[in-house]
């Protein structure tokens, strides 16, 4: 399904390349027959504003939109699990389910990365594609709130994929449910992240420690989690292929 190839590189972090595939982002949303015409408007507006904008101001947004706090995270399972034991299963597990549909492993990023998923998705029969959608659709309602009060054009995305779910978000209640959450991407709420992670330049050992504190333990996961990604083209045909052996720890 081209259109869940659209909304992952739509996204991800903005890049030179996005900018330059513009003519088949907006080809594949107008081809496609699923999502209804103002979803679709909206949707291609937003691509004008990724492909046609100040490439650094657009980097700045983003990393100010998806990497402080974790309110708007695009990994799915810390809105589920948090930093629970159970999250590290549920990343197994979903790797496990890729693997199975014969994905190969070819770049370092989490298993839960919502971009990743959906390429994932984009290579499955619509039945199926529906019924995960469905799964997390109360993760994407309360993104697509959250990033709309923020006035991010990435609610968009989450709107898409919500319709697509087939299940109808209770608009007010969850605008009730985000202007009642205390921001946790504020100056102030991340200081107090800091201060709670108790950062440390040098761990017991007298060795170097740069995988303290938040920063410290995404890279930790990434270094620690085999990870999987499709095809960089957008417009590959997304056919399944064998996994290679793993390399690293699942």
């Amino acid at each position: 399904m081209q259109l869940l190839k659209v909304l992952a590189r739509v996204l991800e972090y903005p890049t030179d390349e996005l900018q330059q595939s513009k003519d088949a982002l907006v080809a594949a949303v107008l081809e496609d027959s699923r999502l209804p015409r103002q979803n679709k408007e909206q949707l291609l507006t937003c691509i004008d504003r990724l492909c046609d904008g100040d490439l650094m101001d657009l980097q700045e947004s983003y990393v100010g939109t998806f990497d402080r706090g974790r309110a708007t995270s695009l990994l799915l399972f810390e809105h589920v699990h948090g930093e629970s034991r159970d999250r590290g299963q549920a990343m197994v597990d979903l790797m496990e389910q890729y693997r199975a549909n014969g994905l190969e492993i070819d770049a370092r990023e989490l298993p839960d990365y919502l971009p990743l998923f959906l390429e994932y998705l984009s290579t499955r029969p619509w039945d199926e594609i529906r019924n995960w959608l469905e799964d997390i659709h109360h993760i994407l309602g309360l993104l697509g709130e959250r990033l709309y009060q923020r006035e991010s054009v990435y609610h968009v995305v989450m709107d898409s994929l919500l319709v697509l779910s087939g299940r109808k978000a209770d608009r007010q209640e969850l605008a009730q449910i985000v202007a009642s959450e205390e921001r946790d991407d504020t100056p102030e709420a991340l200081d107090k992240v800091w201060e709670e992670e108790m950062v440390k330049f040098v761990d017991d050992q007298g060795s170097s420690c740069s995988t303290g504190g938040v920063v410290g333990q995404r890279r930790r996961e990434l270094e620690q989690v085999q990870t999987i990604h499709l095809s960089d083209k957008l417009m590959t045909d997304a056919t399944p292929r064998q996994a290679p052996q793993a390399t690293g720890n699942a």
